[in-house]
C-alpha cells in the first residue's frame, strides 16, 4: 500500500522531517518517482488512483508485510480505504453497523468513518478503539478532502510515514519503499495513534495526553525522524464530539 498526500491535506510533526535528508547523498523522491518505484515492484498486480494533484493511493496485494497479515482496498460513495491486517471483532460491528455479512474489514472501516463523519455519537478516538485486532488503515475522503490514518496499539502491522521532496506525506507498509523514498525524514507511524488533516496526529488510547516526539538515530548515528509517544505529564483539551460547534466532522480543508 501506498499513499501520498500534499502538505495542504496533511501537515506533518516537523519532528518528522531530518535535517540530515538536506545533507544525505540519497535525495528523498517526488511523487511521481515514488509511485513508480512502488508499481515497478510488482507492475501486473498493482494499481492506482491520482486525486487531481493533492492526493494518490497505491495498492498491491502482493505488497504486504508478512503473509499472516492480509491487505485489501475498496472505496464506496467516494471513500477510499487501504486497509492491513485483521478485525477479531468484525462479525460484532457488522451487526452494529448493520452491514450485509460479506463486508470485509476495509468496507467495515469506511462505515464507520462515515458514521463518525455524519452522525457519529462519539468522539474519533472512541470509534478507533472499538477495532479489535491487528490493523493499519489509510482512509481518503475525496468529496471532504480528508486523511484519516490509524496504527493499532500493539503495532502488529507495520505503517511507515515520511515526507517527500515536495513536502508531501508518504505513507505505506513498506519499509523499504519509505527509507528509499522519503531520505533521512521517515519513521515508523505510532502504534496506538490516528492522524487526520485537521487535527494532526494524536493518541486514539490517551487522547487527553499530548505525544512527545522522540528523535531517531539510525546505525550511522544520524538523525533519521522521530518517534512520538504519549508524554504522561501533558494533558490535551478533549476531542469535542460530533455534532458540537468545533466538531470532529471529519471534514479537511475547505477546496
Amino acid at each position: 500500500m501506498l499513499a501520498i498526500f500534499k502538505s495542504s491535506l496533511v501537515d506533518p510533526p516537523e519532528e518528522l522531517i531530518s535535517p540530515a535528508s538536506m545533507d544525505s547523498t540519497t535525495n528523498s523522491m517526488l511523487p511521481d518517482e515514488i509511485l513508480h518505484r512502488f508499481m515497478s515492484c510488482d507492475p501486473s498486480n498493482t494499481f492506482s488512483m491520482n486525486f487531481g494533484n493533492d492526493a494518490l493511493l497505491a495498492y498491491s496485494p502482493s505488497n504486504k508485510p508478512s503473509s499472516i497479515h492480509h491487505g485489501m482496498f475498496c472505496g464506496w460513495d467516494n471513500i477510499y480505504c487501504a486497509f492491513m491486517g485483521g478485525l477479531n471483532n468484525l462479525s460484532q460491528l457488522i451487526k452494529q453497523y448493520r452491514l450485509s455479512k460479506g463486508s470485509n474489514d476495509a468496507m467495515l472501516t469506511i462505515e464507520a468513518y462515515r458514521t463518525l463523519r455524519d452522525r457519529g455519537p462519539y468522539p474519533a478516538d472512541q470509534v478507533v478503539k472499538e477495532l479489535d485486532g491487528s490493523f493499519a488503515f489509510v482512509i481518503y475522503d475525496e468529496k471532504n478532502r480528508t486523511v484519516f490514518v490509524a496504527s493499532d496499539s500493539n503495532g502488529h502491522v507495520g505503517l511507515f510515514w515520511g515526507i517527500a521532496a515536495d513536502g508531501s506525506v508518504v505513507i505505506s507498509d513498506s519499509k523499504g519503499i519509505i527509507k528509499a523514498s522519503c531520505a533521512k525524514s521517515f519513521a515508523p507511524f505510532p502504534s496506538g495513534c490516528m492522524l487526520h488533516s485537521g487535527h494532526g496526529l494524536m493518541s486514539y488510547e490517551y487522547p487527553n495526553r499530548k505525544l512527545k516526539a522522540m528523535p531517531r538515530v539510525d546505525s550511522e548515528g544520524i538523525m533519521c525522524g522521530a518517534t512520538f509517544l504519549v508524554d504522561s505529564q501533558s494533558r490535551n483539551s478533549i476531542m469535542p464530539r460530533v455534532g458540537s460547534e468545533a466538531n470532529f466532522a471529519l471534514r479537511g480543508p475547505e477546496a
